[in-house]
């Protein structure tokens, strides 16, 4: 481990910018979306509500990240938090469990 990971834990700086990179990406396609067909039909709720999840999942994948446990738990804690970004906004988007 390198003197760098252990005064900074957690997402390195270049993880970080591509991990919100790709959620800002995640928002601006339904926006774009909608300027050219009416089938994405997205409230200012919508974009909020998406926001919020993104927001605490990558609050979520940075304190795996920061955890202090092996790189496998790690891992296995991240993909936990994606797992239930990713039922979670099933759920909103088709009700997955009506």
């Amino acid at each position: 481990m390198s003197s760098a990971q252990i005064r900074h834990p957690g997402l390195t700086a270049t993880a970080r910018a591509v991990l919100w990179s790709l959620f800002a990406a995640v928002l601006i396609v339904p926006a774009v979306a909608m300027q050219f067909t009416a089938e994405v039909n997205w409230g200012p709720g919508d974009f909020v509500a998406a926001a919020g999840l993104l927001g605490l999942t990558g609050l979520g994948l940075e304190l795996a990240a920061r955890a202090q446990m092996g790189r496998t738990a790690r891992l296995a804690a991240s993909g936990l938090v994606v797992l239930a970004l990713l039922v979670v906004w099933a759920e909103l988007a088709v009700g997955l469990f009506d």
